[in-house]
């Protein structure tokens, strides 16, 4: 991370830039087969941010993969898939870690949808979840990743 606590990001082709500023409230890892499909591999990563902490640039964000309470963003040009905001999570970005230029500090502090996923398919996330943690544990879940060294 930068000095300022900016993180720069863009998608494979740099026409959507991001910009993340602190530290994420939360790293994962979720193994659901959505988003193995999404991201074409075991499973996504991802850094959630307070809304007032992500900035897009450059072109607009086109909807992609399924829609409705979960509305996935990707580059209308090279369609990599960059971020999620979904009700119910409050003011919250969860942006694919891997569109961060510095990508390898965002280990998963949990891990989610553990009853799909592969079976060769491991992270060193402290946190296991078979399903989706129940809304009311994830201020719990923060907490504790707030007061661990889980980003660099």
């Amino acid at each position: 991370m930068s000095s300022e606590g900016v993180v720069q990001g863009s998608c494979r082709c740099g026409q959507v830039k991001l910009k993340v500023r602190g530290k994420p409230v939360m790293t994962m890892a979720c193994h659901c087969t959505g988003c193995q499909k999404m991201s074409a591999s075991a499973f996504s990563l991802s850094a959630l941010y307070p809304q007032e902490a992500f900035e897009v640039a450059g072109k607009e964000p086109v909807l992609g993969g399924t829609q409705g309470e979960i509305r996935h963003f990707c580059c209308p040009d090279c369609k990599s898939w960059m971020f999620t905001r979904f009700d119910g999570m409050g003011p919250f970005v969860n942006v694919r870690a891997t569109m961060l230029d510095n990508a390898h500090h965002f280990k998963p502090f949990m891990e989610t949808q553990t009853a799909e996923k592969l079976p060769w398919a491991t992270t060193p996330a402290v946190h296991s979840f078979e399903r989706f943690p129940a809304p009311a544990a994830y201020p719990k879940m923060m907490e504790a990743f707030a007061q661990s060294d889980y980003t660099g």
